[in-house]
């Protein structure tokens, strides 16, 4: 039997792409007779037309799948009902709007027929996006590469890869609730290599991440894949208190020398609402994690499916 590809498509809010998506990746498929491919869209809970679609790419083509959440999960929870339904040898995950262009499969399957299990698109230029959001994509990249401690994430690297079977496997025995993909796709480790590409301009609609949902987007990563902002809070305290400690002699000691007239007003409620505003910030970083912690002994399904269609190609290797 000849091996299966399975491709997971998150969309949420992506009627405008659709289509075209489709026309792309089945031309694609088509140049692969070598292999048993599928297509599963994930609707992670669209408001707009974008199951209808689906719907009718899965009567039109009998290599398309659905699997259509109960509501919206955000995209690091599609992507893992993605991969919960993905049957392939191996799987390759990619977003509905094509900035990542699926013709780069090629090489993704040359390299993993080389004996890699990950092989992952690198970008070298972002085109159609703003020069801010290229500015903190790089600086989100630097300080995950600071923080992450030993397992590495790659720079300037979305979600657009092929995984084996065996890392697939491995990568689903991770079903904690705050998911950050890239962190995991790092954790799981096996071979792994990059393909440098050129990132593409959205074929059509508009994008879904705002820079609120970066940023939040941002701090998800930090806090569920490092304890950085503890250790740092840590030091922070620890030299704040030597110094402290420090500033405490010489007050003593200058007031036993030479006398102290009733003065330092000013010094004091700076010192006072510095100590105060880094001790609150604090509490919030402990806060994250306390909620994360919260979250994770609920012990809730990631998930719930409404509707859920299997592609021929997986249901009876036609």
């Amino acid at each position: 039997m000849k091996p299966l590809l399975s491709v997971v498509v998150p969309a949420y809010n992506e009627e405008a792409v659709l289509e075209v998506f489709h026309s792309r990746m089945s031309a694609l498929f088509d140049e692969l007779p070598d292999y048993r491919c599928e297509m599963i869209f994930v609707n992670d809970g669209s408001r707009d037309r974008t199951q209808t679609i689906i719907d009718d790419l899965c009567r039109r083509d009998v290599r398309v799948a659905c699997v259509n959440l109960s509501r919206n999960f955000g995209k690091e929870i599609a992507m893992t009902a993605g991969f919960d339904h993905a049957n392939g040898d191996a799987v390759i995950v990619i977003d509905a709007d094509l900035q990542d262009p699926p013709e780069l499969i090629h090489d993704f399957i040359r390299e993993w027929k080389n004996g890699y299990d990950v092989v992952y698109a690198k970008r070298t230029h972002r085109d159609g996006e703003t020069w801010l959001k290229k500015v903190t994509a790089s600086a989100f990249y630097k300080v995950m590469d600071k923080v992450s401690g030993k397992v590495k994430i790659p720079r300037d690297t979305g979600d657009y890869r092929l995984m084996s079977r065996r890392s697939v496997d491995a990568l689903l025995q991770l079903r904690e609730q705050h998911r950050f993909m890239k962190g995991l796709f790092a954790w799981v480790g096996f071979p792994s290599k990059a393909i440098e590409y050129r990132r593409d301009p959205r074929a059509a609609g508009e994008t879904k991440f705002n820079y609120w949902k970066l940023w939040n987007f941002a701090l998800e990563g930090i806090t569920s894949f490092t304890i950085a902002p503890l250790k740092i809070a840590t030091y922070l305290g620890l030299l704040t208190a030597v110094l402290a400690f420090g500033n405490g002699l010489w007050i003593i000691g200058k007031t036993l020398i030479w006398g102290e007239a009733v003065r330092g007003y000013p010094t004091l409620l700076v010192t006072v609402l510095f100590l105060g505003g880094v001790q609150l910030f604090f509490i919030g970083v402990l806060g994250e994690y306390l909620g994360r912690i919260f979250g994770e002994t609920k012990q809730r399904p990631l998930y719930f499916v409404q509707g859920y269609h299997q592609s021929a190609a997986s249901r009876d290797g036609g």
